[in-house]
């Protein structure tokens, strides 16, 4: 049996569109030390492969971080097949805002040096020694208050669309970046609480014992991040603290959590939040694009791409390369600068 999956892409998306049973979009991950993380990986994806799961999942020595979408006939077996190992242990599972059982369209388990790609030396400080977990409840009423300070650790392109009222959101393209960015600007602040939050959880749990480790006395988190935030927030019928749409890292790109619009279409200003990839091969930007200027630009982010995009080879090659020499991997000021050629 392959262990991954050798379908092209095109044939699997056909095939997910075609299906005529609900999946379930989940997300959980787990700081644990596996012995053997090739063997874990191995036989997480014979289990899920069989139950037709799909998903993203990246194990590491240190543990799991995984986003899922699970067959709803097949949610008790994949429960199941969690009992069999020990990192599974009573973790929690978080359920997607918004669903329509298309967020993923093949199953990917791959093995990681790290669960999250944060460019730190983790033998520096102590990433057990992590903030105070808050409920939903809890982080709920803090932020109202107005009096603390609220740090959204994604990135820019996340915060954009959606995140909490009164939050700081650092224009970074990276965690790395942005934890270095956060330490210092609230240098002067050790020992005021600090609110911290992500996605699901996982990037504040380094981010707070980060800063704990440079001296922060007061540093609390949201646990189960934005997306659990949003599942109990609409059980306690409560008004959202977060506004606009959580960004998500799959085929959806986004669900909204209380139905506000709080971004702009980056090509003409309208009011929007929809995320799209540029249609232009070479170029691939993530950017917010309206449905007129997706007609108007050929689904790409400038008149210069929407030309590149049926051009040969070559001339792909050419654009391909100038724009990496010119930006290298930051994609904000990429973003800026071929918005800015827009015609």
């Amino acid at each position: 049996m392959r262990l991954y999956n050798i379908i092209d892409r095109k044939e699997l998306k056909k095939r997910l569109m075609c299906e005529e049973f609900n999946r379930k979009t989940i997300s959980f991950y787990r700081y644990f030390i596996l012995d053997d993380p090739q063997s874990f990986r191995d036989g997480i994806y014979k289990d899920w492969n069989e139950l037709n799961c799909f998903g993203r999942i990246y194990v590491a020595r240190e543990g799991i971080n995984a986003q899922m979408s699970v067959p709803e006939h097949h949610f008790e077996a994949f429960i199941n097949t969690l009992k069999k190992y020990p990192i599974f242990n009573e973790i929690p599972i978080k359920y997607a805002i918004e669903d329509d059982g298309k967020s993923f369209y093949k199953l990917t388990v791959k093995l990681r040096p790290k669960l999250v790609a944060d460019g730190l030396n983790d033998d520096v400080f102590d990433v057990t020694n992590v903030g105070k977990h808050l409920d939903a409840a809890e982080f709920h009423s803090l932020v109202e208050t107005g009096e603390h300070i609220v740090v959204d650790m994604r990135n820019y392109y996340e915060s954009e669309i959606g995140h909490f009222k009164g939050a700081i959101c650092p224009e970074a393209d990276t965690f790395r970046e942005e934890i270095d960015l956060v330490t210092d600007m609230l240098s002067d602040k050790k020992d005021q609480k600090i609110l911290l939050y992500c996605t699901g959880g996982i990037r504040c749990e380094k981010a707070s014992a980060y800063l704990k480790h440079h001296g922060f006395t007061d540093v609390n988190q949201l646990h189960g991040g934005i997306l659990e935030y949003a599942r109990q927030i609409r059980q306690l019928n409560l008004e959202s603290n977060f506004i606009g749409k959580n960004f998500v890292f799959d085929e959806r790109m986004g669900e909204s959590v209380n139905g506000e619009i709080i971004s702009h279409c980056h090509q003409c200003g309208k009011p929007c939040d929809t995320h799209v990839n540029c249609a232009n091969d070479a170029c691939h930007i993530l950017f917010i694009q309206c449905p007129e200027c997706a007609a108007q630009y050929d689904h790409c982010c400038s008149n210069e791409c929407s030309s590149v995009k049926h051009a040969g080879e070559v001339e792909k090659h050419r654009f391909r390369t100038q724009n990496n020499r010119r930006f290298g991997n930051s994609l904000k000021y990429r973003k800026s600068y071929l918005l800015a050629k827009k015609e």
